[in-house]
């Protein structure tokens, strides 16, 4: 028969349960799996399996009891740690996002507007068009894949402890989003550059000939521009959208995966 001790309980249990929380963590805040289209019980199972094969290369962890104070506290740093991961790739897709609005309002296109599922709210169909086109980037790329091999390693460089951790990290999360949604303003240059340029020129144009219509005109003429512009520029966003990637999963690496000091 066999028994286990309530120490040895505890161990197998906690040895489960806060791997599991990162890994939840990340899957709730990642793009692509944390989408609130999938599905809930194919998120707790994408956890539970990834749990599985993570758990027992953990290094040893603190022998705490998961329903004592300090086994909750452990619980609740590593669901922030593993939102934190989730969240910094997040923000590459925001910034794409933030690039699309930029450009559809220019373009005078923000009345098309669709529902985002994973934001609850309005966004226009020129910044769902990028967020699919990011996706399939990010899909491409295996980004999702380096993603999960970032979060096992980061069990081995930032163990489970009962330490708290530093808020330089966190710091830097918050400086990497300023960074982030400049680029996805960089993105939407050439659209907004080309649109304040057609602009320009139908001001010239209504003060030569003032009899010209420029509500009638001006609409079609900009958004004609803009789709030109826009068609132009496609094959050129796969270099920067891409690089945004890689710095977003080098971010993690250098600065949530590593203890601070």
């Amino acid at each position: 028969m066999i028994s286990f001790t309530n120490t040895e309980l505890y161990a197998l249990v906690a040895g489960f349960l806060w791997p599991l929380t990162r890994i939840l963590g990340l899957i709730a805040a990642a793009p692509l799996f944390g989408n609130l289209s999938v599905p809930v019980r194919v998120k707790l199972g994408l956890g539970i399996m990834l749990t599985l094969v993570i758990a027992p290369t953990v290094p040893a962890q603190p022998a705490a009891d998961p329903m004592s104070l300090a086994g909750l506290l452990i619980l609740m740093q590593q669901l922030v740690i593993g939102l934190a991961m989730g969240f910094a790739m997040r923000l590459v897709m925001a910034a794409v996002e933030m690039a699309g609005e930029a450009a559809g309002l220019t373009m005078g296109f923000g009345f098309a507007t669709f529902f985002d599922p994973q934001t609850r709210a309005r966004t226009s169909a020129l910044a769902q068009f990028l967020a699919l086109l990011a996706l399939m980037i990010f899909l491409a790329l295996d980004v999702h894949l380096m993603m999960l091999e970032t979060l096992a390693r980061s069990f081995v460089s930032l163990p489970i402890a009962a330490t708290p951790m530093g808020a330089g990290g966190f710091r830097q999360l918050a400086l990497w989003g300023g960074l982030i949604f400049s680029a996805g303003v960089q993105l939407a240059l050439p659209v907004i550059a080309a649109l304040l340029l057609t602009n320009i020129a139908l001001g010239i144009l209504t003060r030569a000939a003032p009899q010209l219509n420029l509500f009638g005109i001006g609409f079609p003429v900009t958004l004609g521009a803009g789709f030109i512009v826009l068609m132009l520029s496609l094959p050129y966003l796969r270099g920067p959208i891409e690089r945004m990637f890689e710095q977003g999963n080098g971010f993690i690496r250098q600065t949530l995966v590593v203890p601070a000091r």
